[in-house]
């Protein structure tokens, strides 16, 4: 009899931990984080990889979804998968976010690399699609819907990466009509004034400051649009990939009335783009019709200089 309850005790207490095993080798991703900082690249690669298989929806957009994304990449490139598929997962990275720049500092100079180069043949195409989609929904009638697109458009056309492709048709003129649907959009989704009420004073709305600076942070201020925004070149060969962060304020006119480096691009290079920036040209940013100021960010990245062998 105490042989049998012992056997029981010792099988139950087996199938307790049989049972606790699999809770606890549930993936996730800081569990995946911490396997690929403990240098557990296999095992971080299998574990990414099935956190990003089980996205589906909305979940498959978010910003979770785009770091799965980017450290499977790093995955991959750390036990040594060849070139092609390396090169296929960043363009699935860039293909599915888009918008997602990946943290500089976690990628090496030849990812940083790839990933802007992928960025830069991925998002045109991108772009165009975007615009026909929210032309549809304008010509739909589904303004709101139609105006997300049109700002998604402008947003990534002012991705440092295309920055000088934006400059050039097609994009150029897909930006100023993104540009134009917004405005009409908005105007589109504008409520009706509400009918006057006999005896009841109307509420007066305090005017708006359109003499401050505005940013991003105000949903209703519309962007402005890059109309020239060229860059200097690099003074002598760039041995390593670089990037920094200049901002901007623009001016109601559109032009640019002062200019900062919040992050230093290379010591040789940040005074020729400050320079540079105070000759750039905006079409002005605007608040329900009313031109404004703008402060305005921009990442600046460099590609080391390609060595031409006699």
């Amino acid at each position: 009899m105490k042989r049998r309850l012992a056997l029981s005790v010792m099988f139950g207490s087996l199938a307790l931990v049989c049972a606790a095993a699999p809770a606890q080798a549930q993936p996730s991703l800081g569990k995946a984080k911490e396997l690929y900082a403990s240098a557990n690249y296999d095992e971080a690669l299998t574990m990414f990889t099935t956190l990003g298989s089980g996205l589906s929806g909305d979940s498959a957009h978010t910003e979770d979804a785009a770091t799965i994304s980017m450290y499977r990449v790093l995955c991959l490139v750390a036990v040594g998968r060849n070139t092609a598929e390396v090169d296929a997962a960043i363009d699935r990275l860039v293909s599915q976010h888009p918008l997602y720049r990946p943290p500089s500092d976690e990628l090496s100079p030849r990812i940083r690399t790839a990933v802007s180069t992928a960025r830069v043949r991925v998002l045109p195409a991108l772009v165009q699609r975007r615009y026909e989609e929210s032309k549809t929904m304008y010509d739909r009638g589904e303004f709101a819907t139609a105006s997300v697109g049109f700002k998604w458009v402008l947003s990534a056309l002012s991705d440092p990466d295309i920055s000088s492709l934006a400059t050039q048709p097609p994009l150029l003129d897909i930006k100023t009509l993104a540009a134009g649907f917004v405005d009409l959009s908005a105007k589109a989704l504008a409520p009706p004034p509400p009918p006057p009420v006999a005896l009841v004073p109307a509420t007066v709305t305090p005017p708006r400051d359109f003499k401050r600076i505005f940013t991003t942070e105000d949903s209703d201020a519309v962007a402005p649009v890059t109309v020239r925004q060229n860059m200097p070149r690099f003074p002598g060969a760039l041995t390593t990939p670089a990037a920094g962060v200049i901002e901007l304020i623009i001016d109601a006119a559109g032009a640019v009335e002062s200019v900062r480096l919040l992050e230093s691009v290379h010591p040789q290079y940040d005074s020729l783009v400050l320079s540079a920036a105070k000759r750039w040209q905006y079409q002005p940013a605007h608040v329900a019709g009313t031109n404004v100021r703008y402060l305005k960010r921009i990442q600046i990245s460099l590609a080391p200089t390609e060595v031409r062998r006699p």
